[in-house]
């Protein structure tokens, strides 16, 4: 019996210990995921005010793609999301200590970040790209993106720069395509559903 009890109390404190880590570092990266927190540095609230007027946030779907879904990777590489989660917000806590909001150089950090965008961040949400029933030039466009010719690899930030972190005066607000009909099925056109 005697033999059984240190192993059990290593256990119970090893649990006791990792309970509370866990649930700190959990309720850290929830809470520094939002775009509130973002939007709290004073060089990112213009960002977070373009995107909170753009259809990424306001469209007729209810959709919502916040700063997470295309400036990371997606949560379940899990180890790959919280590499980047933290090197980016260390990064971005170092430039508002050391350089202020003077120091935020707005249009280039907005060309580093379309240079660091993949495709698979877009089309996490992007799903069905290649059914535009009323647009067959988006769908050839999108057709060579997801399947590029050799040597021809293109970005989606190639031609969608201008959807989300643009200063506008109004709401562009997506308004909902009819249904498209074909063979008595209901197929609804995504292209821009964010």
């Amino acid at each position: 019996m005697r033999r059984y009890v240190k192993p059990l109390l290593l256990v119970g404190l090893g649990v006791l210990l990792a309970f509370p880590v866990f649930s700190m570092t959990y309720y850290t990266m929830v809470r520094t995921s939002t775009p509130g927190f973002c939007a709290s540095c004073h060089e990112i609230e213009p960002a977070f005010n373009a995107w909170m007027t753009s259809t990424h946030r306001n469209n007729a779907q209810g959709l919502v793609a916040d700063c997470m879904d295309c400036h990371l990777p997606a949560p379940h590489d899990t180890v790959d999301f919280f590499y980047n989660k933290t090197l980016h917000g260390m990064k971005d806590v170092a430039a508002h200590v050391i350089q202020g909001a003077a120091g935020y150089d707005r249009a280039e950090n907005r060309l580093k970040a379309y240079a660091s965008f993949k495709n698979d961040q877009c089309l996490k949400c992007h799903r069905n790209i290649l059914s535009i029933p009323n647009n067959r030039g988006a769908m050839l466009a999108h057709r060579a993106v997801l399947y590029p010719a050799e040597g021809e690899n293109r970005r989606c930030t190639d031609c969608h720069r201008n959807l989300v972190h643009v200063d506008r005066a109004v709401y562009e607000y997506k308004q909902y395509a009819p249904p498209y009909r074909a063979t008595g099925l209901t197929t609804l056109g995504t292209h821009g559903a964010l």
